[in-house]
């Protein structure tokens, strides 16, 4: 059984590899899906199994406990591992570090709607929060959208954000600005991304402008809202999988009990966006995504993970066979055209 820590997968995984990786399973199967949620006060046991029909099965393990923060040092929120077991198999044949999975599939999920729905002409991208999510969804977006020229932070502790912009700065050629006025920040933005667990909307749709594509990736419980019902009710509404969205979104949900959307509203899924053909949209067309996670994304990133593994495992097996075998052809050489005469001989000495 592999284990992969969390820089072995930063040392492997990119994002046009992600993001390329995750448009490819999405023309096969559709997952089968299940979670689990376990509580005591305020620890949770979190759980999400996928079958992957072609491509194996997965689960995820999450252990979350918010006081963590109030610890001296702080610890992590959260601490995660994802299982890779093997299609023919059914064996359990890696464990990987469930938060960096989460980081680069989440981000890369958002990326791939965004290739397919925004402008391919957008300039500003703003991001809402502060966590690891956040920059990562800021590189992902960049690199579906590599003519962005600037990146908006905002978050409702501005200081939370100064080591956020300054790692963006030295990871993206682009101006980095934290804003504090975030209606004024989403009238102007080309693409709005959201990492969030806001329990009130944030993104209000009076303001947004016409063309901007919205991406919405915290609110993932009920009671939760990023953008208010105008959002939804402008937008074209896509989602990544309506198995992990209609019943856990609150961004959905509210607007759906409400009568502002309905059913019909939903004009897609990841699935559907990647077979077809691009939406025709003008260039005036608001698109909104809701990004639901789930454990297929989780199993789809890890296998593209473990591919890699194999290929750099397997060159660095060639490399040093090659080594020995050099090394062996130097000897043999040696064998036959003899050891090279010591300073030490005797110059009278017969040969």
């Amino acid at each position: 059984m592999r284990v992969v820590s969390r820089d072995e997968l930063r040392s492997l995984l990119t994002w046009p590899g992600a993001i390329s990786a995750l448009r490819e399973a999405h023309l096969g199967s559709r997952p089968i899906l299940k979670d689990l949620l376990v509580q005591e006060g305020a620890f949770s046991l979190f759980s999400r199994a996928v079958v992957l029909p072609g491509s194996g099965a997965g689960l995820k393990v999450a252990s979350i406990h918010p006081p963590n923060v109030t610890d001296l040092p702080p610890r992590p929120v959260e601490d995660a591992a994802f299982l890779v077991i093997d299609e023919s198999t059914k064996r359990i044949t890696a464990i990987l570090d469930g938060p960096e999975l989460t980081r680069w599939k989440t981000a890369a999920d958002s990326a791939l709607a965004s290739e397919i729905l925004s402008r391919s002409d957008c300039e500003t991208l703003l991001v809402l929060g502060a966590g690891p999510i956040a920059l990562a969804l800021a590189e992902a977006h960049h690199a579906v959208r590599p003519n962005l020229k600037r990146i908006w932070l905002w978050n409702r502790t501005r200081s939370k954000l100064e080591s956020r912009s300054d790692e963006l700065h030295r990871l993206l050629p682009v101006d980095i600005e934290i804003v504090a006025d975030l209606d004024e920040a989403v009238s102007k933005a080309d693409i709005i991304s959201a990492a969030t667990a806001s329990g009130r909307p944030l993104i209000r749709g009076e303001h947004l402008k016409a063309g901007v594509h919205v991406d919405l990736v915290g609110a993932f419980q009920p009671s939760m809202r990023e953008a208010d019902d105008a959002v939804m009710k402008r937008g074209s509404i896509y989602v990544d999988s309506l198995d992990t969205t209609l019943e856990h979104s609150g961004d959905l949900l509210e607007p759906l009990k409400a009568g502002v959307i309905d059913r019909e509203s939903i004009l897609g899924d990841l699935y559907s966006l990647v077979a077809a053909a691009p939406p025709i949209r003008s260039q005036g067309d608001i698109t909104v995504f809701k990004n639901g996670g789930g454990a297929h994304l989780d199993l789809i990133i890890a296998r593209h993970a473990l591919a890699i593994r194999l290929q750099v495992m397997t060159h660095r097996h060639l490399q040093k066979g090659e080594d020995e075998s050099g090394q062996n052809r130097v000897d043999r050489a040696k064998q036959v055209v003899g050891s090279p005469p010591s300073s030490n001989r005797d110059p009278g000495a017969p040969d």
